[in-house]
């Protein structure tokens, strides 16, 4: 089909041909469809004509037929070369089915997760970090080498401050008992007493340039710290099965942000504003803010170690494109950094990208726990882990690892909800509409996949890879279904949209059960072997698709 259409459409390459397609609104219209609207520009013709001229040259072999709908190209497909054509690639590739080298191993870095050393991880730091996992995996299936970078909270005025409060008031002893929670209550106590003694503020300070100037004592509480964080971050990563290539975070780019300050002063671009260092953007965009360097005091801010990362990242993984997984609130901060690049001629500039997501509430509410004023992820991974077991138990008290299982489907659940919502929105999490196995939720594909598993094992029978043609409607949808998986998969990258996937897998499912409510799978006919195929490639996608979300698939449910 899309080769099909770019034997008559030569101006447009296959890859912006697979992001146009899209299914019909009805299966009636037909199968697949080819909308000509954003054509009629370049070619000068209304959509509908474009349509027309499209199915008067096409080659209209291995189609049903091809037929011009107002402004779409609606393809009908053949059902029993299609099916035969479509389980014999899924059966053949398994899981690299929908890969792509459209990417041809070029590098994509992905700044993702990036939380605070000294403080616990919160449901804040989720969308950062499922969504930069989920489209770490998308990008590999579309050709790429991702390289994923947690860069970590770990350097600032805070750690003065906790270095002095631990040093003041606090304990080794309670620290290895706690780290986390220890550390954070030392620093807010910091803050506490500081609104009485505004001196705790210049000994926080103080601490800080030691650490800065490289002072042992202060270095080594720091590094402890940093440690200590690193193991708790690592424990929730690991119940998420998320790893990382990097962990180089702001202290890193401690004694790399000389050379950003040089090469705006070799450009002659840095400005002295009220004893403060700036680079006026105005003739980059008018409505754009100075970018801030150096503060009056001489001190580099967020500004200089993201341009320091971006040139180190540049210059390390010479990158194709570099994503930034950071909340929308962050907009204007990254169109400041790219400006900055921009005035330096930097043209990879351009591959810079911020990519934004909307806010979580927490049951109708912003967030707030029994914790504090934060929803811990922990805690909600515990909680979902319990309610996917007591769910587990009720429906299938014999399972024998239903501890294992009840782990896979709570974090998937958490995982799959954040993800099914379109990235830029904004969304509420309640934890009892998320681990549910009827729904649109994780558990639903999880639970689908785990059907077809155990129909496949009461078969107890090999597919016949030469007979797979299914020639019925009952079956078409899934099928139809199945063919899409390739297109989904390079739409989701060019959108940088998860979501494409999670909907995908969704209606897969629902596809699947459909078909499975209203079929005798099993029944001993000439068809059995195609059905199995069938139930067989719904399985491989679905855990696929599980998998480029970040969710694991249980084997039983």
């Amino acid at each position: 089909m899309i080769a099909a259409l770019a034997d008559v459409l030569p101006d447009l390459n296959t890859a912006t041909i697979a992001e146009k397609l899209e299914a019909p609104k009805s299966s009636q219209l037909g199968d697949v469809a080819f909308p000509t609207f954003t054509l009629a520009k370049a070619l000068r013709k209304a959509p509908q004509q474009i349509a027309a001229d499209i199915v008067a040259t096409i080659n209209q072999e291995g189609f049903e037929k091809i037929v011009a709908t107002g402004p779409y190209v609606n393809f009908f497909l053949d059902k029993v070369s299609t099916s035969q054509d479509i389980l014999s690639d899924v059966l053949s590739k398994k899981n690299t089915f929908g890969d792509n080298n459209d990417g041809q191993t070029a590098n994509i870095t992905i700044d993702m997760s990036s939380p605070n050393i000294a403080k616990p991880m919160s449901m804040g730091h989720l969308r950062s970090t499922v969504i930069g996992n989920a489209l770490a995996n998308i990008t590999q299936k579309n050709g790429y080498q991702p390289v994923k970078i947690n860069h970590l909270g770990d350097w600032g005025t805070q750690f003065g401050k906790l270095i002095y409060a631990y040093k003041t008031w606090g304990s080794e002893e309670e620290v290895k008992s706690d780290p986390i929670a220890t550390l954070l209550r030392y620093y807010v106590e910091f803050h506490e007493k500081a609104k009485a003694d505004e001196s705790l503020n210049d000994e926080g300070r103080a601490w800080f340039k030691k650490l800065e100037d490289g002072d042992a004592e202060a270095h080594e509480l720091w590094q402890w710290f940093r440690n200590e964080s690193l193991k708790e971050f690592t424990e929730i990563y690991d119940r998420l099965d998320i790893q990382f290539d990097s962990f180089n975070g702001e202290a890193f780019y401690n004694d790399k942000m000389t050379q950003v300050v040089d090469l705006l002063n070799e450009k002659q671009l840095l400005v002295e504003s009220q004893g403060a260092q700036i680079v006026d953007l105005s003739t980059v965009d008018e409505n754009l803010t100075p970018a801030m360097i150096k503060r009056s005091d001489g001190a580099t801010l967020y500004m200089t170690r993201d341009l320091a990362a971006a040139l180190y990242r540049k210059n390390t993984y010479n990158f194709a494109k570099s994503l930034y997984v950071v909340g929308g609130e962050q907009r204007e901060h990254f169109r400041q950094m790219k400006a900055v690049l921009s005035l330096l001629g930097f043209e990879w500039a351009d591959d810079v990208e911020h990519i934004a997501f909307g806010l979580i509430t927490f049951n109708g509410k912003k967030m707030s726990t029994r914790k504090g004023d934060v929803v811990l992820l922990k805690d909600v991974l515990d909680d979902a882990h319990e309610l996917a077991l007591k769910q587990i138990q009720e429906k299938n008290p014999t399972l024998a690892n239903k501890d294992e299982v009840a782990e896979k489907v709570g974090a998937g659940a958490v995982v799959f909800h954040d993800l099914m919502n379109d990235r830029t929105n904004n969304f509420d999490f309640s934890l009892e509409e998320v681990v549910r196995f009827e729904g649109d939720t994780g558990p639903y594909v999880q639970y689908t996949r785990a059907r077809a598993l155990s129909i496949l094992r009461k078969a107890q029978q090999e597919v016949d890879m030469a007979s797979l043609s299914l020639d019925d409607q009952a079956t078409w949808d899934v099928v139809t279904s199945l063919g899409q998986f390739p297109t989904v998969v390079r739409q989701a990258w060019q959108r940088r949209e998860p979501s494409i996937i999670a909907k995908y897998a969704l209606h897969l499912s629902r596809a699947f059960n459909k078909y499975y409510a209203n079929s005798r799978i099993l029944n001993e006919d000439d068809q059995l072997n195609a059905r199995l195929a069938l139930v067989n490639s719904v399985a491989i996608v679905l855990e696929e698709s599980l998998r480029l979300l970040g969710v694991k698939a249980p084997e039983e449910m």
